[in-house]
């Protein structure tokens, strides 16, 4: 069965299959007439230890007849206490004070508030084709696409964008396009935001919606080092990157820099809503009072779901399995481009992979769609992004196979024969 928009849904909200799923279970998801699906989007990365996995289903279950919804700012339960002692062996450094929400947008506001609060300074440096949400403050952080923004003008002040070394779209090496990021980067220190007006900055180390495209080493380093230096902070956005999907557990550490401040989401609860931030204790406490809170921040049966999750992470080896499945799923696509060479890069990290398409040196957003829906047609289930939807993403649970990453290139593949 196809999916049919009820009359009382949005119409602005766009759906990017046809599918009317009933079940899922592990990388699959089913109809109601049993055809199967091979779901590399995993619900934009969130169902990280896949559909329904057991230990999750199981802790969920048990949690939803004791206690479903304890506001942690009216009541205090367990197990916000032991995901936050859970979460904070893993940040990175020094991290260990934790403000939980629901969505990714709203972490990125508290994130926005706390560089505010904490330096006394206005500006925030984001980065060219960043995505940090939909709300107010998030959106006007948010330069992967114009439908974020568009009408909602004058959005908020305070915020300058700064070029992402994203090599493919300059057409520079990864030197080159480093050197010219940083060398913009202070100009604007120069010319726009001074130093002393500058709070900090916010920073995918993979940009998601933006089109998957990683930082670099140097380019990351440059910015803690001008945050050191002009005493900022420098925030990461892993909301998409985190919890294993890049192969590591934190997408930055590949490129050996310390942030003041990591925010997370999605693969965190295995599909149910659960947001964060982390900093060290004394900068978060340079919040102002009030400036922190929500409703369903920190729900009780995420928290369980959450703890399950980083169970089955640890147990089953997915952060190891995402790097292992991840390099044999780019070697794949990089024998399909040798064959298609509209596919004009292949990029990412991990099990966050995606496949610009070109057509005469521009992006084509036309051949991504008809090679994402003859996948759909075949049973593989992928995502666009990008500006102009040019690029087909890979974003499967943590827990797929070498064989079914085999069978979804194999379909992949297919899908690029018969789209031209």
């Amino acid at each position: 069965m196809t999916a049919e928009k009820s009359n009382h849904l949005s119409p602005l909200l766009h759906q990017a299959s046809h599918v009317l799923a009933e079940r899922g279970e592990g990388i699959y998801l089913y109809t109601r007439e049993g055809k199967r699906y091979i779901d590399c989007t995993a619900g934009i990365g969130v169902t990280s230890t896949g559909h329904c996995h057991p230990r999750v289903v199981e802790a969920v279950r048990e949690q939803v007849g004791k206690l479903i919804h304890g506001q942690y700012t009216t009541i205090m339960h367990q197990p916000i206490l032991d995901l936050s002692d859970r979460l904070a062996e893993k940040m990175p450094g020094d991290i260990d004070s934790l403000f939980y929400a629901s969505a990714g947008t709203e972490v990125a506001e508290g994130v926005l508030r706390l560089l505010r609060h904490a330096t006394g300074r206005p500006n925030i440096i984001v980065f060219h084709g960043g995505f940090h949400g939909r709300t107010m403050g998030a959106a006007t952080m948010t330069t992967s696409g114009t439908a974020y923004t568009s009408g909602l003008q004058p959005l908020m002040g305070g915020v300058i964008v700064a070029p992402f070394p994203a090599t493919l779209r300059y057409g520079w090496s990864e030197d080159e396009v480093t050197d010219f990021c940083l060398r913009e980067l202070d100009f604007i220190f120069d010319t726009i935001s001074a130093p002393r007006d500058t709070a900090g900055f916010l920073i995918e180390p993979i940009q998601g919606e933006g089109g998957f495209i990683p930082a670099n080493r140097r380019f990351m380093q440059g910015l803690r080092e001008r945050a050191d230096r002009h005493g900022m902070l420098l925030a990461v956005d892993e909301v998409q990157t985190g919890n294993g999907r890049s192969g590591k557990y934190w997408a930055h550490s590949y490129f050996d820099v310390q942030p003041d401040i990591l925010m997370t989401a999605k693969g965190l609860a295995s599909g149910f809503p659960l947001s964060c931030f982390g900093a060290p204790r004394a900068l978060m406490a340079k919040g102002r009072p009030g400036s922190q809170g929500g409703t369903y921040g920190g729900n009780v049966v995420a928290c369980v779901a959450a703890l399950a999750t980083m169970d089955v992470i640890e147990q089953e080896g997915l952060v190891e399995n995402a790097a292992t499945q991840g390099q044999h799923l780019r070697q794949g696509l990089l024998a399909l481009q040798g064959k298609h060479p509209e596919i004009a890069e292949v990029r990412g990290l991990g099990l966050m992979l995606g496949c610009e398409f070109q057509k005469d040196g521009q992006p084509d957003g036309d051949r991504a769609g008809r090679v994402a829906a003859a996948c759909e047609e075949r049973g593989l289930l992928l995502l666009r992004c990008g500006p102009q939807r040019q690029v087909v993403r890979w974003l499967p649970p943590l827990i797929i196979t070498q064989a079914q990453v085999d069978e979804a290139l194999a379909i992949f593949g297919a899908a690029l024969e018969s789209s031209h």
